[in-house]
């Protein structure tokens, strides 16, 4: 009967020490993310979108640009200006950067035509889309 007390004490202390604001939970470690692709070589066909500040709250104007027209073949390089973390994940297979953060990039190359509509993970009022011709 003792060491059930002793458990029921055990457990009600580390719930408590779990709900106490004063002591928060400590950071979840990063999950992996995926490898980006690699830098571009020189003279390859280069793309730009651009995470802003308050992304979050910026729906379909969360990627700058909100639609990137580019030729097969070119890399795009997503920075996040924001200060907090954003992911560009496509809307089908076609791509997920993991967690990028703050002052981050993740580059992927688009060998073949078609339209790519993408999101952020983390807020997915963030919407962008990418065409290949």
């Amino acid at each position: 009967m003792f060491f059930v007390r002793l458990a029921l004490i055990t457990v009600s202390i580390a719930l408590f020490a779990a709900c106490d604001s004063t002591n928060p939970a400590p950071p979840a470690a990063p999950s992996p993310s995926p490898s980006p692709s690699p830098a571009p070589a020189p003279g390859q066909t280069v793309g730009a979108v651009s995470i802003p500040t308050n992304a979050a709250t910026l729906g379909n104007r969360a990627f700058a640009p909100a639609e990137l027209n580019v030729t097969a073949g070119t890399t795009v390089t997503w920075t996040n200006t924001d200060t907090v973390t954003h992911t560009s994940s496509s809307d089908g297979q076609g791509w997920d950067s993991g967690a990028i953060a703050p002052n981050g990039q993740f580059s992927f190359a688009f060998p073949a035509a078609g339209t790519f509509p993408y999101h952020c993970a983390i807020h997915p009022g963030m919407v962008g889309r990418v065409v290949v011709r």
